[in-house]
């Protein structure tokens, strides 16, 4: 049985803070940029979210481990975080259905992790100094040696990490009910939002992130779907010139997360790397075209700006977060372009934004009927 109290392990962040644990996962050193989530569950579809690459993710939720894992519970082909900190890790799992144990998992997933740390501490640390750079390691426990290692990391921001997740070839979905036809750019895709797409009878073929607009076009699809991704939006301007393309062709466009960042960009709104991001299965958004609010499922450390978009005639804010009223939706006006920060398709989460991929279906429909036969 595998017995990680035998096996210590080291934390060590970019301003020089160490954490002393035992290590989880497979044995090794890996680094990224260090951010939290507040989920109560889902960890497995956290880690396999491909937005988390290059990330080290702390979970907040006290004990993780607990229910293994599932091979039908995962958002890509593979486990995309560089890095796991918990506190109370538990090799062995309740679930009945599970395929095997986390820790299994992590080893085979080449993840390199620590557990037994204070984790509200460093959860607090990273609220109040900001987001950054940290190195696992269960191999150097010397900080000195450890932090020569931690300074090879290149920062997050102004760092393209879409074409590293993104798929190799076009993807097709043919439904047997189809009544639309969506084209989706991958920049980083969750598998729950293609089956938000099958639920509602729309074919759809997955291209990868640098794919030019006229050869999705070649398709015909009724509507385009950016999807969300990992790194800093600004550098992945390929995306924004194929999104500034399908806005002047006014074919009706979603977007989520990095989508929402690519729409911005593309009507000349800038995007900002927040002081430690939105991570977790409940933040309060508010629809300010309904006035509801929702519970919403996020993942990301980029922002659109509330100032460009204040000062913008083509772009409206949609939705903001009522935690710190950053812009959590937009529209194009005058265009069939939408787009939310957050991620509607959840997974893990409430489903209490799903309605969103209702309104694109509509404006899709919209769209065809308006144009004359």
């Amino acid at each position: 049985m595998y017995d990680i109290k035998k096996k210590p392990a080291v934390l060590l962040l970019e301003d020089g803070t160490s954490f002393f644990g035992v290590s989880i996962g497979k044995q090794g050193t890996s680094g990224g940029e260090i951010c939290f989530n507040t989920g109560l569950t889902g960890y497995q579809e956290i880690y396999t979210d491909p937005s988390y690459y290059g990330q080290i993710i702390v979970n907040t939720t006290s004990h993780i481990g607990n229910y293994g894992v599932v091979s039908d519970e995962t958002e890509s082909s593979s486990v995309k975080i560089k890095g796991l900190v918990v506190k109370t890790f538990s090799e062995i799992y309740s679930r009945k259905t599970a395929d095997s144990s986390l820790q299994d998992y992590l080893d085979n997933a080449g993840v390199v992790g620590i557990a037994e740390i204070d984790t509200r501490k460093l959860v607090r640390h990273i609220r109040e100094k900001g987001a950054m750079n940290a190195i696992i390691s269960s191999e150097i426990l010397d900080l000195e040696n450890l932090k020569e290692e931690l300074d090879k990391i290149p920062s997050m921001d102004g760092l393209e990490l879409s074409s590293k997740v993104t798929t190799s070839k076009v993807v097709e979905q043919i439904s047997d009910n189809e009544e639309f036809k969506v084209a989706v750019l991958d920049l980083g895709i969750k598998t729950n939002i293609l089956r938000n797409f099958k639920q509602r009878n729309c074919s759809y073929r997955v291209y990868p992130a640098n794919t030019p607009f006229e050869e999705m076009q070649k398709w015909q699809p009724d509507g385009y779907f950016i999807s969300n991704g990992p790194g800093d939006p600004a550098s992945t301007a390929y995306a924004v010139e194929t999104v500034k393309q399908i806005l002047d062709q006014n074919i009706p466009l979603f977007g989520i997360c990095m989508g929402h960042q690519m729409l911005g960009l593309a009507a000349g709104i800038s995007t900002y790397k927040m002081h430690h991001g939105h991570r977790g299965l409940n933040h309060p958004v508010k629809n300010l075209l309904t006035g509801k609010c929702e519970i919403t499922s996020q993942n990301h450390g980029f922002s659109v700006s509330a100032e460009d978009i204040a000062k913008s005639e083509n772009v409206e804010a949609t939705h903001i977060n009522l935690n710190d009223d950053t812009v959590e939706g937009i529209r194009i006006k005058n265009k069939n372009a939408f787009s939310v920060q957050y991620h509607p398709e959840s997974s893990p989460g409430p489903h209490d934004s799903r309605y969103l991929f209702d309104d694109f279906i509509e404006m899709i429909k919209l769209s065809k009927n308006s144009i004359p036969a």
